[in-house]
C-alpha cells in the first residue's frame, strides 16, 4: 500500500542529503504513519485507518466523527 495518511493526504517528499562539503544526493521524507483503530458511534462501528501523528492530534482535538467528515468533504477518505 502507498504511505499516504488517509485523513490528511501527506504523502512522501523529496529532498537532499547535504554534506559537510556540501556534496548533495536524493533522499525521500516520508510521513509520520502508523495504522489506527478508530469506534464511530454513529455508524456503530470500528474502522482501521493509516494516519500521520498531525491526523491523531486532530483527532484528539476535535473527534474522529469530525476529522472523518472533513476528510471524505475533502476527498482523502474514500471508506
Amino acid at each position: 500500500m502507498s504511505r499516504i495518511c488517509e485523513l490528511t493526504g501527506k504523502k512522501a517528499m523529496v529532498g537532499n542529503n547535504v554534506s559537510k562539503a556540501l556534496n548533495r544526493t536524493k533522499r525521500k521524507f516520508d510521513a509520520n504513519l502508523m495504522t489506527k483503530r478508530f469506534f464511530i458511534p454513529e455508524e456503530d462501528k470500528w474502522i482501521t485507518l493509516k494516519v500521520s501523528a498531525s491526523a491523531l492530534k486532530n483527532i484528539n482535538k476535535l473527534g474522529v466523527s469530525a476529522v472523518i467528515k472533513e476528510a471524505r468533504a475533502n476527498g482523502f477518505l474514500t471508506k
